[in-house]
């Protein structure tokens, strides 16, 4: 499979977007970066730093279960690290502000 080559975010995010199709899976999206930024915001407030890699785990463990049950397709994340981490943030926020609907 050839990886296509997207030169920005904007250029990357209707893809991204089209592998979120099913609102279970976005959702899911939302509520686990939703968790991790909480966890991760509890980290620094109480320097327990070990609890960033929890953050992590805790917002991608609900995406990919999303990806798995419901969108049926492997996260862009294995293809498009860095892309696909500001597309969730991207995501999160077009939810978050009404953009996308919950």
């Amino acid at each position: 499979m050839s990886k296509t080559e997207y030169r920005s975010l904007a250029e990357f995010y209707p893809y991204y977007l089209g592998e979120h199709a099913n609102r279970t899976c976005r959702r899911l999206h939302f509520i686990g970066s939703s968790l991790g930024l909480l966890i991760a915001a509890y980290a620094v407030l109480t320097q327990s730093w070990w609890l960033i890699a929890v953050a992590f785990v805790q917002g991608y463990a609900f995406a990919w279960v999303g990806h798995y049950f419901f969108e049926h397709n492997k996260p862009a994340t294995f293809q498009y690290p860095w892309l696909s981490y500001k597309g969730d943030w991207k995501m999160w926020w077009d939810t978050l502000t009404g953009k996308i609907p919950f």
